[in-house]
């Protein structure tokens, strides 16, 4: 009896949990309601399966509880209505649960005429964006263009592609009511983008284009996150949607770089109002940095950046470091030499050039810290 009223407990406090408690979603803030129809229509059935089943077994324990003189059970090796009925009821329940979602789905992956289109690049551990230019069109690309400075692999030949519009951030601008076609793509591993207030969320698998579409429907600043594990600095690999009107979409717009403008080789070092941490700044951007290093001294996969120049590094080994330029120079080129106390030794080399090595030890040394 006491697995029977512990089981009935278990029911009624379950049921009060899910009355009582907010609901669990976020705020909606897109056109993707059905989502949110869909979940319920799943909590209502597999609700109503969990009720009736401990509600059965709560029955059964106590109708058929051991007692004196109790018979023993007779033996029944099938029965036919029993089962079709456990058939028929569980079809049902099946066809509930599966129905709506493959229609929602079909919907999802089925985006409007005038959907402007937008490309999210998935890498350990950030986000990289792309939009079309003027002439509405995404260039080609193909894997043997790939470099730092070309992440999305984008053919340079490739007349379509000279105006789209790549932001190497992790954040990102969308207008106000207008739906947006997201193509996905993974550099590396299998990753997720998701924005819980737009219920939008797509598997980005290597090697191949996920799509999906949505209309953010409310103004705001929206975290996106990845919803796959996909490595040591997954917890880190945050975005940020800003949704705005359209006015001023398109001024952020603007001031964002082309890839033609990508492909112009950079200043050479030391030329006149040559502005070395703007250039550091770029270039922790275009190499992936901010992916693992923060400037505003919250954690991350590395070492924050902020107060770094100066600070004395505890390494595995117990032993201790001064971060300077000499310091910063050799851990940039050979991460895997010393290994920080506190952090996994998964930074990879970083090819740079004299200048560009110069350029980001400036940046760094932006942050903050005891200047050497």
């Amino acid at each position: 009896m006491s697995i029977a009223i512990a089981l009935l407990l278990i029911v009624v406090a379950s049921v009060v949990f899910h009355l009582l408690t907010p609901w669990w979603l976020t705020p909606l803030a897109s056109n993707w309601s059905q989502m949110d129809h869909t979940l319920s229509i799943t909590m209502g059935v597999t609700g109503a399966f969990f009720v009736v089943i401990l509600l059965f077994v709560v029955y059964t324990l106590w109708r058929f509880r051991h007692r004196p003189g109790s018979p023993r059970a007779a033996y029944q090796p099938d029965n036919r209505k029993l089962e079709h009925w456990l058939i028929g009821i569980t079809s049902v329940g099946i066809v509930g649960l599966l129905a709506p979602g493959l229609k929602v789905y079909a919907d999802y992956v089925r985006p409007p005429a005038n959907a402007m289109q937008l490309e999210i690049l998935g890498q350990q551990w950030q986000w990289r964006y792309r939009f079309t230019g003027d002439d509405g069109k995404l260039g080609g690309s193909d894997a043997r263009f790939f470099s730092a400075a070309n992440p999305f692999a984008l053919d340079p030949a490739d007349a379509a592609g000279q105006d789209d519009v790549v932001i190497t951030g992790n954040e990102v601008h969308l207008p106000l009511n207008q739906p947006v076609k997201v193509l996905a793509r993974s550099h590396d591993v299998l990753h997720d983008y998701f924005v819980p207030q737009f219920r939008a969320r797509m598997n980005i698998v290597p090697g191949q284009m996920s799509w999906f579409w949505f209309t953010p429907t409310q103004a705001g600043r929206y975290e996106a996150m990845c919803a796959q594990l996909c490595g040591v600095g997954h917890p880190n690999m945050h975005g940020l949607v800003v949704v705005e009107d359209e006015a001023a979409f398109k001024t952020w717009l603007k001031q964002q770089t082309t890839f033609a403008t990508s492909l112009k080789p950079p200043a050479p070092a030391g030329a006149a109002g040559e502005d070395l941490v703007a250039k550091g700044h770029a270039l922790a951007q275009s190499k992936g940095c901010v992916a693992c290093h923060t400037v505003d001294g919250n954690p991350g996969v590395g070492p924050t950046w902020k107060g770094l120049f100066g600070k004395t590094e505890t390494m595995v080994d117990g032993s201790t470091v001064l971060v300077d330029d000499a310091y910063l120079r050799a851990f940039i080129k050979d991460p895997k030499a010393r290994a920080i106390k506190g952090f996994a030794q998964v930074m990879p080399p970083i090819p740079l050039a004299d200048d560009e090595m110069d350029a980001v030890v400036a940046y760094i040394k932006s942050h903050g810290g005891a200047p050497q």
